[in-house]
């Protein structure tokens, strides 16, 4: 158990934040996450770095360029997923404009070593957002990549979500026929999980003072209308993935009581809660940050034996700018933590 600022924010990159972590075939991690240099908005220019460790996390090697900045503004939000071949898949964001942003895949045969050409996930026009470590397989082997896409000429961006789907893994993909979202408020940074029964429950980032849900039947192709869950949140994302050792849900985001009323800096504290009816009811609500002067979010969760790997980025108040010297966090824990 224990904790790491794995990437500080300096003058030269001032901003690091949306990380993933994966296992290798020979039990070392690999971690990746966006690496800003041309400031630290999100219209900046970044690219994708990345560090391996042998032993746990506790050190980690030298950090080289994983993706280089392709795009007018940056790539950034990746996520890494090893498919049932066996292969490592990286997803990650191409920002050309705030009207154009697209979802890239990229994959690796030799655990990271090298990469193949990119292909181009998203098919619709606009900007498609997919948070970092979002990308899921089902059981059948269907590849989810949930996404929210608007057009933001007006201003305001009252998105559509939707997955973008594979059954192939990854070599082609199509977008998934319905879509779903609230029409006039905001609808935005989706995250998926496999239930129990096959159906999939996607969590929704909104104004709405909750965390919304949405299901799917039909293996993400359509989806529900959408629907307040029982946690509280501002309009900041949240995280959810299946515990391996336990079989419950693992929900990480921030449960602030002011919910929709909480403004950008006020993303703390960042809680954790269990299910294990699917998702209808929580408990074990803990905090892994509670600091008031910090904020948390754009949490990855990686489950290596009885660990549970999580990053997420830390902010401190009284910064002149939101993500001015934003530092990439990384939280190790056992699962049994999460119980206790």
């Amino acid at each position: 158990m224990f904790e790491l600022m794995v990437a500080p924010a300096t003058p030269e990159f001032p901003r690091n934040s949306e990380g993933d972590i994966i296992e290798l075939k020979d039990g070392r991690l690999l971690l990746a996450w966006t690496q800003f240099y041309g400031g630290h908005g999100d219209g900046d220019g970044a690219h994708l770095v990345a560090q391996i460790s042998a032993d746990g996390g506790r050190t980690w090697g030298e950090k080289y360029i994983l993706q280089e900045n392709v795009a007018a503004c940056n790539v950034m939000s990746l996520s890494l997923l090893r498919s049932l071949s066996g292969d490592i898949l990286l997803f990650y964001l191409v920002k050309n404009s705030w009207e154009d942003l697209k979802v890239m895949m990229r994959r690796s045969q030799d655990e990271g070593k090298t990469w193949s050409k990119p292909i181009q996930v998203s098919s619709k026009d606009g900007y498609n957002v997919m948070n970092n470590a979002r990308v899921i397989q089902l059981n059948s082997g269907r590849l989810l990549a949930p996404v929210a896409n608007s057009v933001r000429e007006s201003g305001e961006d009252f998105a559509s979500v939707f997955c973008y789907i594979s059954d192939d893994d990854g070599y082609t993909w199509w977008k998934g026929q319905g879509e779903t979202g609230f029409g006039d408020k905001h609808a935005q940074e989706p995250g998926v999980v496999e239930r129990k029964d096959g159906s999939v429950l996607m969590i929704i980032r909104t104004t709405q003072d909750y965390i919304y849900y949405s299901e799917s039947f039909d293996g993400g192709e359509t989806w529900g209308k959408l629907y307040p869950s029982t946690l509280v949140a501002p309009l900041a994302p949240a995280t959810i993935a299946r515990i391996p050792q336990t079989g419950d849900l693992l929900m990480v985001w921030n449960n602030n009581p002011k919910g929709g009323k909480a403004t950008w800096s006020e993303r703390t504290p960042l809680t954790a809660a269990i299910s294990k009816d699917e998702g209808t009811t929580w408990e074990q609500v803990k905090n892994l940050e509670d600091d008031p002067e910090s904020c948390f979010a754009y949490t990855s969760i990686t489950f290596v034996r009885d660990l549970i790997y999580l990053t997420y980025y830390h902010w401190t108040k009284g910064e002149i700018d939101y993500f001015a010297n934003t530092s990439l966090k990384l939280r190790v824990l056992p699962v049994e933590w999460f119980y206790s």
